[in-house]
């Protein structure tokens, strides 16, 4: 049986950040968890499922690798891929005891350490840096880790007080009817400590915010909307929480002369009436160097040619892709009397000739004078 997407298992679409995520795994959970629906197995199925879906996502590695392969980059039946992680069992994960120890007690104490928020940075390059590949500064402002304190949110020299109403847990129980509820300790919000003394930099917040300065190293073959994730490098998590992961997206600016289609490249070739005539040979540009093109006789406007090779590497499976140059020939301008009279005196011949010179021309005029034709009768 197939597996369902996990993007559509959450609804979600799949530019969806962390915050999204998380949300709809919490609201899928509450709604299919097993101790709320004892006697439906197909909740039970579907909380397994959410489950799966979101250990994948909210693994920055295992989601990159879900979105390039599908299943077969997360599944290690499918391809056991190395550095995709762990697999996990049963119902336990951190999300869940979270959410969960407020309503049916358990837990392992509250704490306000938090990872990091991920960072996105929308990155411009030209065709030739994608194409190529490219190293890039980027400078854009960002919270930081305090240096003063550390990340801690504590003055030096000072050590914070545990919290007197939660006793340094982070959590208080409360009795509501038959029920034993653990709820988060308002009073320190799940820290478990109070800061009497903050450290004047950060205010007490761990953290400040300053131009960050970093370099990316972008591969050949990226495209437009293409991300590279950069770990750790988004912001600092609070009172030294993990920090959070850079995204760089990448926009690729217009080519005067070259668009793209994945790892294909076209381009348009002005000719001459005379060489597409009589044929020829012209040099034609591509991003790598310029090759030779043989345009044979009699060759029409709009003809495409292909230049194997000469694309564009995929990023993805290393395949270099085709320069499809699509020739167009170019009418003749500023001609002098005499070049003129010769053009007429060429056509001239071509219309006395009993040859069809122009077999699409020809045929047109043929049913324009059948379409009137048809029109008197």
């Amino acid at each position: 049986m197939a597996k369902r997407d996990y993007y559509e298992i959450l609804g979600l679409a799949q530019n969806a950040s962390e915050g999204e995520l998380k949300k709809a795994y919490r609201r899928l959970a509450m709604k299919y968890h097993p101790d709320r629906n004892s006697e439906d197995k197909d909740a039970e199925e579907k909380f397994k499922e959410c489950k799966e879906a979101y250990e994948i996502l909210s693994d920055s590695r295992k989601r990159a690798a879900y979105d390039q392969f599908g299943h077969a980059g997360v599944d290690p039946s499918m391809a056991g891929g190395p550095g995709f992680g762990r697999g996990g069992g049963g119902f336990g994960s951190d999300i869940f005891d979270e959410m969960f120890s407020n309503i049916f007690g358990g837990g392992q104490g509250g704490s306000s350490v938090r990872r990091g928020a991920d960072l996105r940075y929308e990155l411009t390059i030209n065709l030739e840096q994608a194409v190529a590949g490219v190293t890039e500064k980027i400078q854009f402002p960002a919270l930081t880790q305090c240096s003063d304190c550390r990340g801690s949110g504590v003055k030096s020299g000072s050590k914070p007080l545990n919290c007197k109403v939660c006793g340094g847990r982070g959590q208080i129980r409360m009795q509501q009817g038959f029920f034993s509820v653990q709820q988060t300790c308002p009073q320190c919000r799940g820290a478990g400590k109070i800061i009497t003394d903050p450290c004047g930099a950060c205010g007490g917040q761990g953290r400040v915010r300053k131009n960050k300065t970093l370099s990316v190293d972008i591969p050949p073959g990226v495209d437009n909307g293409d991300r590279i994730r950069l770990a750790g490098e988004g912001e600092p998590g609070s009172k030294n929480g993990p920090p959070g992961d850079l995204y760089v997206e990448i926009r690729v600016r217009e080519h005067p002369i070259f668009t793209r289609e994945g790892t294909t490249l076209y381009c348009d070739v002005p000719i001459s009436f005379a060489t597409a005539t009589l044929g020829g040979e012209l040099e034609v540009p591509t991003l790598q160097d310029r090759v030779n093109l043989k345009v044979p006789p009699e060759t029409q406007s709009g003809k495409m040619f292909r230049l194997r090779g000469k694309g564009v590497t995929s990023v993805r499976n290393g395949m270099v892709g085709d320069l499809l140059c699509r020739v167009t020939i170019e009418t003749p301008v500023n001609l002098s009397k005499k070049q003129k009279e010769l053009l007429r005196a060429f056509d001239d011949s071509v219309r006395d000739s009993k040859e069809k010179h122009s077999p699409k021309a020809s045929s047109w005029l043929d049913g324009v004078k059948k379409f009137f034709e048809d029109m008197k009768t």
